[in-house]
C-alpha cells in the first residue's frame, strides 16, 4: 500500500537534506530541568517567541468568557465569511500561543473566507489536565452559540498541530459527546498530534532519524500535562482520543511525516477512524520531521495544497 504519490516522492531528496541539518539544539532539552522546571518553561516559551511571524493586519485581539475566567483569542475574520474554523496552537501543552501560527491563520482565513478563531488555552504545568481541554471546549461552545450572529455561518472546521492536533481531536469528541453539536462540524484538520498519551512505538524510537522531538523531552511535556496520571488513567478518550468511540464523526484530514516520534499516533487514528466508518484522509510524507510545516520546502507546500484542497471540497 502505497501511502503519499510520485510528486511527493520527488521531494524526499530535499526532506532528507532538511534532515542533515535539522536544527535540533533549538528544541533540545538542556542540563537538569527537574531543580527548576518553571525556569525551563519559561525559556522554552521566550524560544518560541523569538520566531514568531510579523503580526497579520487581518488579525485582532479579543477574549470569551472560559470557565476559569476569560480566555484570550486571536481573531481573522473576512468579509461575507463561509464558515468558522477553531485553530489550536501546539506547543506540548506548555508553550506557545495564536501568534505562533499568525501567517498561516490569516492566509487560511481569506483564502477560504473563514470566520478564524485561535484560542490562547490555559498552559501546563501551571495549569494541567483538564484545563486545556476545557478552555478549547468552551471555545468551541462559544462560536456555535456566537458563530451564526456575529459572521452569518452556523458551520464550522477546528484543527491544531501537535499538542494543538490532541487538544482538536478531544475537543471534537467533546463538540460530539457534550455539546451535541457535531453535524455542524465540517471537518477536522489534525496534523501530527499525540493521540494516545501512553506513548505509540514511534514514540519511544523513529529508527535513530533526527527530529524535533526526542522521547526525553515528551516524557516531560507529559509529566507537565498529565502529572502523576496512571496508564490506566491515560487510556481515558477524554485524555487519549485513539481510546474513544471514534463513529459518526465529520471528515478529518490527518497527517504525519515518517520520522516524526508521533508518526504511529496518526497512522493508529486514522485506521481506527475508517473501521469506524468515520470519513478520514492520511497524509503522510517520507522523511519529514516533526513540524515539518515550519520550513520553507516542497513537501511543505504539498501539505498546504492538500488542506486547501480538502477544506475547499467541504465548504457549504
Amino acid at each position: 500500500m502505497k501511502l503519499w504519490d510520485e510528486t511527493i516522492e520527488a521531494y524526499r531528496p530535499e526532506a532528507q537534506a532538511l534532515l542533515e541539518n535539522l536544527p535540533v539544539d533549538r528544541f533540545k532539552e538542556e542540563g537538569d530541568t527537574s531543580a527548576d522546571p518553571m525556569a525551563h518553561v519559561r525559556g522554552q516559551r521566550e524560544m518560541l517567541i523569538q520566531f514568531e511571524p510579523e503580526p497579520s493586519p487581518m488579525a485582532e485581539d479579543s477574549t470569551i468568557p472560559g470557565p476559569a475566567g476569560d480566555i484570550p483569542v486571536r481573531l481573522y475574520v473576512p468579509d461575507d465569511p463561509k464558515a468558522m474554523f477553531l485553530h489550536i496552537h501546539g506547543g506540548g501543552w506548555y508553550t506557545g500561543r495564536p501568534k505562533m501560527s499568525e501567517t498561516a491563520n490569516a492566509a487560511m482565513a481569506d483564502k477560504h473566507g473563514l470566520a478564524l478563531l485561535s484560542v490562547d488555552y490555559r498552559l501546563a504545568p501551571e495549569h494541567p489536565y483538564p484545563a486545556g481541554p476545557d478552555d478549547c471546549e468552551a471555545a468551541a461552545a462559544w462560536i456555535l452559540e456566537h458563530g451564526p450572529r456575529l459572521w452569518g455561518t452556523e458551520k464550522m472546521f477546528l484543527g491544531g498541530e501537535s499538542a494543538g492536533g490532541h487538544l482538536s481531536a478531544v475537543t471534537l469528541l467533546r463538540i460530539r459527546d457534550r455539546l451535541g453539536a457535531i453535524d455542524r462540524v465540517l471537518g477536522a484538520n489534525l496534523a501530527y498530534g499525540l493521540y494516545d498519551l501512553r506513548g505509540t512505538p514511534s514514540f519511544f524510537g523513529n529508527g535513530g532519524r533526527p527530529d524535533l522531538l526526542t522521547p526525553e523531552g515528551l516524557q516531560q511535556m507529559l509529566g507537565f500535562f498529565i502529572p502523576d496520571m496512571s496508564e490506566s488513567q491515560r487510556r481515558d478518550p477524554d485524555v487519549s482520543p485513539l481510546f474513544a468511540d471514534l463513529s459518526g464523526l465529520p471528515p478529518c484530514l490527518v497527517s504525519t511525516g515518517t520520522v516524526d516520534h508521533l508518526a504511529d499516533d496518526s497512522y493508529f487514528l486514522a485506521a481506527r477512524m475508517a473501521a469506524a466508518e468515520s470519513p478520514v484522509e492520511l497524509a503522510v510524507y517520507p522523511d519529514s520531521p516533526h513540524g515539518f510545516v515550519v520550513f520553507p520546502t516542497e513537501m511543505n507546500k504539498a501539505h498546504e495544497r492538500r488542506i486547501d484542497t480538502w477544506i475547499a471540497s467541504l465548504l457549504p
